[in-house]
């Protein structure tokens, strides 16, 4: 597998000597045959301003750093694909922190090139190309007219026709899960947050923070409509990227739920939550919530505590919450950032198997954590354990957790049915 490197113009290439690296948190290393697979349809190849590529000499298995204006290039993975391999770069302090996207060891074979992942669920219902943004911004004119005074679907239209976002667009088009923002406010301040950064951060929010407080009106009428359109495999969806944490509005949630299910039965009613605030997850659970998507990090107090931030509440509110909606019969899902190189480390893979064990969860969502690899390393406590490798991870965590499924996104109840095990 050849090395790719970019030029300082953007120009990508292949080395004619240095076989290519991966990164797993700071350490390089070989990939084996299996770890490779061709870069999947949707994927980009990005260059890593001021890095320098490293490569493996086939003769003596010695590392080089290419010289300087030689970048190394990441892939950005379309959904559906976990990252085994970070790029293998090197770049100075002084470097401004990388966007926050998901950077993923990119190689070129016979005339291909290739990418460190694995395939964890379906692709095609998260594939952005599936919308015509002409068509979309026809739906998104059609609903606002039909909902002229609903602030939501007006927040909506940026996420829809800016951002591009897929949740956003099937709240226009009636289709699987769509998105229903509810919260300007959160009770933590995640690292790597995607709509709120502050200054000293070094790097911009990819989205804007919602400014608005949906009614329980406005919020319920987006419900009803998306759930009628959408036929029974609908979603629709508190907690979205354009938000802080949904629960911090629990009272006003809980009241939409019981006023939608008042007119519609079908389709599934989800949050996604940090799910520290207990006794708001036990209202809206006990409103009739379907299904619930924790966001989590580590099972660990000191890896949690360091990206998440949490304010007023600990990992323990976490397990008790996520324990309660599973015990009330509620399908709940972890959305896990994970990260080559620490979240395959044995201790963070023990913890979290026995997390899922005791709160009854059904469902992985394997999600690659977007951050700069350095930013995100210097904030964790350090790396001190050899890493399994993100592939023998995925097989292990299936391994000790039989019950639980491993994807990428939530899925409606009749799917943990008839779904093939990826991993």
């Amino acid at each position: 597998m050849k090395m790719v490197y970019a030029d300082s113009e953007g120009r990508v290439y292949d080395h004619p000597t240095l076989q290519a690296l991966g990164r797993t948190a700071g350490q390089v290393t070989a990939l084996d045959a299996q770890e490779w697979i061709a870069l999947p349809e949707g994927a980009t190849l990005v260059g890593l301003p001021g890095s320098r590529a490293l490569g493996e000499d086939p003769r003596s298995g010695a590392v080089k750093a290419l010289t300087e204006g030689s970048q190394a290039v990441g892939a950005l993975l379309p959904q559906g694909f976990t990252r085994l391999y970070l790029p293998a770069f090197f770049k100075p302090d002084t470097q401004a922190p990388y966007p926050l996207f998901g950077y993923t060891a990119v190689g070129y074979h016979q005339g291909q090139f290739y990418v460190a992942a694995h395939r964890t669920d379906e692709p095609a219902p998260w594939d952005p190309l599936q919308y015509d943004g002409e068509e979309t911004a026809m739906r998104v004119r059609d609903m606002l007219a039909a909902h002229p005074d609903n602030r939501l679907y007006a927040h909506l239209q940026t996420c829809a026709l800016t951002y591009e976002c897929v949740t956003s667009r099937n709240t226009f088009h009636g289709r699987l899960e769509g998105a229903l923002p509810a919260s300007s406010t959160c009770n933590a301040g995640c690292v790597g947050c995607i709509s709120e950064q502050d200054e000293a951060s070094g790097f911009p929010s990819p989205q804007t923070r919602m400014q608005i407080r949906p009614t329980v009106q406005e919020m319920s009428e987006v419900m009803i409509e998306h759930l009628r359109r959408a036929g029974p495999d609908a979603i629709i969806s508190f907690g979205q990227g354009c938000e802080g944490e949904p629960a911090t509005r629990g009272a006003e949630i809980a009241q939409a739920i019981v006023r939608t299910r008042e007119q519609v039965q079908t389709g599934y009613i989800n949050i996604n939550t940090n799910a520290g605030l207990t006794k708001q997850i036990e209202r809206i659970v006990d409103a009739g919530l379907n299904l619930m998507r924790v966001s989590t990090i580590s099972a660990l107090d000191d890896h949690y505590n360091a990206y998440y931030k949490p304010r007023g509440y600990t990992l323990d509110h976490v397990e008790r919450a996520t324990a309660y909606a599973s015990e009330h019969g509620v399908i709940v899902s972890l959305n896990y950032l994970v990260f080559p190189g620490v979240t395959d480390q044995e201790h963070e893979l023990t913890a979290m198997a026995a997390f899922i064990r005791r709160t009854g969860v059904k469902l992985v969502q394997v999600r690659n954590l977007n951050i700069d690899p350095d930013y995100y390393l210097a904030r964790i406590p350090a790396v001190t354990h050899e890493p399994l490798g993100m592939l023998d991870w995925l097989r292990e965590l299936q391994l000790r957790c039989p019950e639980t499924r491993i994807g990428s996104y939530t899925h409606t109840p009749e799917w943990f049915q008839t779904a093939s095990v990826l991993v």
